[in-house]
C-alpha cells in the first residue's frame, strides 16, 4: 500500500506567523497571554502553555499584561479594548483575515455586507465586528436568498460580499455564479485565503486517487473540517487529531495496490502529520505477515512517481551542475543547477549539502535510463509566492540578493522567487549604474503580484522611503535647541549652506557659518565638507531646521569684553565702508562702526574721501552694547581730545 501525504499540507503562512510572533514575544515579555486559542489546535496550544503562554478567555484576565491577539482575529471593540487594557498589544491576525476586516471597515454605513462562513467561527464573529453597516453572516445560497426575499435587504441597495478565508471553493463557485445571476448590487470579493484553495485542490485531487483518506486536524479547526468534507465526496474518510487516534481496523477491505492519503488543516504541526504517517506505515507493516513481502509491496509503491508529483528527496552527491538525490526508488534523482535556484551567481553547493532532505518537484520521468529529473526551486517558488503575498497584505519589508541587472531594471531573489525592481524604483539616479546593486543585499517593498504568471514588482525607493520617513519622525520627537550633529555639506547659496544632519537638511546662513566676517558662503566651505553644527531653531510644521557652525566656545566677542573697555584707545582695520559709517575690525570676529559723525570733526559728506577698506585706524571706544554685540568706534573722540592738549602747550609757550 502507498501512503500518499498531500502537498499542502500542516501550517500556512498565517499560523506559522502566529506562532512565531507569539514565541518571539514570550522570549521577549517573559509572561505572556493569548485572547482565546491561538490556533484550533490542541496539541500546539499545549505545547504553548509549557513555555509560559496563558490563555486568557476574557481581556480582563491578561490586564496589565502583554496580550496576543491570535491569527483569527478579532472585533474592533476587543481590538481597542485589548489596547487600552494590557501593557503590550501584539496583533497576530492572519494578514489575508485582515484584509476582510478592512475591506468591511471601508463600506460606506448607507450599505450592507454579506459575511459567507460560519456564524459562530471566531473569525467570522471578528470580521463582523468591524462593520460600521448592516452586517449578515450566511452559511449557503439559501440564507443569502432568504434575506432578500425577507426584505432584510432590498435589491436596490449596495452590498459587499466577503468569504470566510477557508470557505470551500468550490461551493464559493456555484454561489458566486448565482449571485451574479440575480443580484447585481452585490460586490464580491474573493477572500478566500489563497493557500486553503490549493489545500482544498491538492486534498481533492488525492482523495480521488485514494481508497482512504486520514484528514489530521483540530476538530474546532474550521479549515480541516471543509478538509474531511471534500474527502468524503470521493473516498473513505477518517478525521482524526492525532495518531492515538488511528487503527489497523482502518485498513479492512483495502487491497494491496491501495492508495492511503493524508491531509492536515493550516493549524497541524508538521510533526503530528508525521506521527500519523508513521503510524499508519507501522499498521501496514504488522497487517503483512511477510516481512518480505511487505519490502516488496513497500518497494513497488514506491515506483509510482509521476511528473509534476511534489516527492522528498535526500541528497547524496553533488558536482558543479547538478544534484544527484535519493527517492527512496531504484531510479537516481538529478536536480540540475538552473532548477535548484532562481539566482544565477549561487552554485550547487551554495544551496545544497550532502545528507540534506529537501522537497522538490519531478519534471521528467526516464523509465528508459532509469533517471529522474526534478525542480526544487518550483516548490521554493510557490512558497515564496504564498509568504510574499502575506508581505504584501501586511505591508511587510522584504529583504533579498541583487542577482542580476537586466533592461529596465534589476532581479531580485527572495523566498527562493525571482522579484523584478524596475529601474525608477531601485534608487539608483539615472546617471547612475544598476550593475553597482548586483550582489547587494537590499530592502524592498512589494508593489504587484501576478500569480498566475509568477511575476513580482517590487521598490527598493519605497522602502527606504519609509526607513527615511520612520526616521524623520523619530528626528522631529528627539531633537532639541542646542544640539550638535556631525553634517554634511550638501549645497551651497548665496544665503548660506544646507548640511545633512541625518534625516533632514538644515539651514545654516552665512553669518553663522563663522564668527569672522565672510562675503561668500564659498569662501568658507565646499559640498561633501563635514562640519560641526548646533540647533538654533526648528519648525516641525513646516518642517525646518536654523543651525549654526560656530562654536559657542570661540565666541570672540567673549574675549573682546574681556580684554577692552570703554575710552580704550586701539588700532583698527577698515572692513567696510556704508552711506552712514565705516566698520573696523578690532579683533577676528569683533567689528566696531564709527559713525560719519564720529570719523572728523569737520563735517563728512563723502566717508571714501577720507577713509579706504584695509587702512589701520586709531579710534576710542566710546560704548559696547553688550545685549546686542556692538561696539561704537570714534576718531572724532580722539581729535577732541588731542585739541585742550595742543591749546596748553601754545598757552605755555
Amino acid at each position: 500500500m502507498l501512503i500518499e501525504i498531500a502537498e499542502k499540507s500542516g501550517f500556512c503562512f498565517g499560523v506559522e506567523r502566529a506562532i512565531r510572533l507569539t514565541e518571539e514575544a514570550a522570549e521577549k515579555y517573559g509572561e505572556l497571554y493569548t485572547l482565546g486559542p491561538l490556533i484550533h489546535n490542541k496539541k500546539v496550544t499545549d505545547s504553548l502553555e509549557n513555555k509560559g503562554i496563558k490563555i486568557a478567555e476574557e481581556i480582563s484576565d491578561a490586564a496589565g499584561k502583554p496580550l496576543v491577539i491570535r491569527s483569527h482575529g478579532v472585533t474592533e471593540d476587543i481590538e481597542e479594548a485589548a489596547q487600552a487594557a494590557c501593557s503590550v498589544c501584539i496583533d497576530a491576525t492572519c494578514p489575508f483575515v485582515k484584509k476582510i476586516h478592512n475591506i468591511v471597515s471601508e463600506q460606506p454605513e448607507d450599505s450592507a455586507v454579506i459575511i459567507l462562513g460560519d456564524k459562530d467561527h471566531p473569525e467570522v464573529i471578528g470580521i463582523k465586528g468591524h462593520a460600521h453597516c448592516k452586517a449578515f453572516v450566511c452559511a449557503d445560497m439559501a440564507e443569502i436568498n432568504a434575506l432578500f426575499e425577507s426584505g432584510a435587504l432590498s435589491r436596490d441597495e449596495d452590498v459587499a460580499l466577503v468569504i470566510q478565508t477557508t470557505f470551500d471553493r468550490g461551493r464559493f463557485l456555484e454561489y458566486s455564479q448565482d449571485i451574479r445571476e440575480n443580484y447585481d448590487r452585490v460586490k464580491i470579493y474573493d477572500t478566500i485565503c489563497n493557500a486553503t484553495s490549493e489545500r482544498q485542490k491538492n486534498a481533492e485531487e488525492l482523495a480521488e486517487r485514494a481508497a482512504l483518506m486520514i484528514v489530521v486536524g483540530g476538530k474546532s479547526s474550521s479549515n480541516t473540517g471543509k478538509l474531511a468534507e471534500i474527502c468524503a465526496r470521493h473516498c473513505t474518510t477518517v478525521f482524526v487529531e492525532d495518531a492515538g487516534q488511528l487503527s489497523k481496523q482502518l485498513l479492512k477491505g483495502l487491497h494491496s495496490d491501495s492508495i492511503i492519503g493524508i491531509t492536515a488543516g493550516a493549524s497541524t504541526p508538521a510533526y503530528t502529520i508525521k506521527e500519523v504517517h508513521d503510524k499508519m506505515n507501522e499498521e501496514i507493516k504488522t497487517t503483512i505477515e511477510n516481512e518480505e513481502d511487505f519490502a516488496a509491496l513497500l518497494d513497488q509503491s514506491f515506483r509510482r512517481v509521476y511528473t509534476n508529483n511534489r516527492v522528498k528527496a535526500t541528497v547524496v552527491g553533488i558536482n558543479k551542475n547538478e544534484a544527484v538525490v535519493d527517492l527512496g526508488i531504484k531510479q537516481t534523482g538529478y536536480i540540475p543547477l538552473d532548477e535548484l535556484t532562481n539566482d544565477p551567481n549561487a552554485t550547487v553547493g551554495d544551496i545544497v549539502k550532502i545528507g540534506d532532505e529537501i522537497e522538490a518537484i519531478v519534471t521528467k520521468v526516464d523509465d528508459s535510463n532509469g533517471v529522474i529529473f526534478l525542480s526544487k526551486k518550483k516548490v521554493d517558488s510557490a512558497l515564496g509566492m504564498e509568504k510574499i503575498a502575506a508581505s504584501k497584505e501586511a505591508n511587510e519589508t522584504l529583504e533579498g540578493v541583487v542577482t542580476a541587472a537586466v533592461k529596465g531594471g534589476v532581479i531580485v531573489i527572495t523566498n527562493g522567487t525571482r522579484v523584478f525592481i524596475p529601474a525608477s524604483q531601485t534608487g539608483v539616479p539615472r546617471s547612475g549604474k544598476l550593475e553597482d546593486l548586483v550582489k547587494k543585499t537590499v530592502q524592498f517593498k512589494v508593489i504587484e503580484i501576478n500569480e498566475q504568471r509568477g511575476r513580482v514588482v517590487g521598490s527598493i525607493r519605497q522602502a527606504n522611503k519609509e526607513v527615511r520617513d520612520a526616521e524623520k519622525a523619530k528626528f522631529w520627537e528627539s531633537i532639541e535647541v542646542g544640539q550638535k550633529f556631525e553634517g554634511e555639506v550638501r549645497s551651497i547659496e548665496d544665503y548660506g549652506v544646507f548640511v545633512d544632519i541625518g534625516a533632514v537638511d538644515g539651514l545654516v546662513r552665512t553669518s553663522e557659518l563663522t564668527w569672522n566676517r565672510v562675503g561668500h558662503p564659498k569662501d568658507i566651505v565646499k559640498e561633501g565638507d563635514k562640519i560641526t553644527v548646533i540647533v538654533k531653531s526648528f519648525d516641525p510644521e513646516k518642517k525646518r531646521v536654523s543651525l549654526s557652525a560656530k562654536d559657542p566656545d570661540e565666541n570672540p566677542w567673549t574675549k573682546f569684553v574681556a580684554d577692552y573697555a570703554v575710552d580704550d584707545v586701539i588700532k583698527a582695520t577698515v572692513v567696510s565702508i556704508t552711506e552712514f559709517g565705516a566698520f573696523a575690525q578690532i579683533i577676528p570676529g569683533v567689528d566696531g562702526l564709527i559713525h560719519i559723525s564720529q570719523i572728523s570733526t569737520e563735517r563728512v559728506t563723502n566717508i571714501a574721501s577720507v577713509l579706504a577698506v584695509g587702512q589701520e585706524v586709531e579710534v576710542k571706544i566710546i560704548d559696547i552694547d553688550t545685549d546686542k554685540s556692538r561696539v561704537s568706534l570714534s576718531i572724532k573722540a580722539l581729535m577732541e581730545d588731542a585739541a585742550p592738549a595742543e591749546e596748553a602747550a601754545e598757552d605755555a609757550e
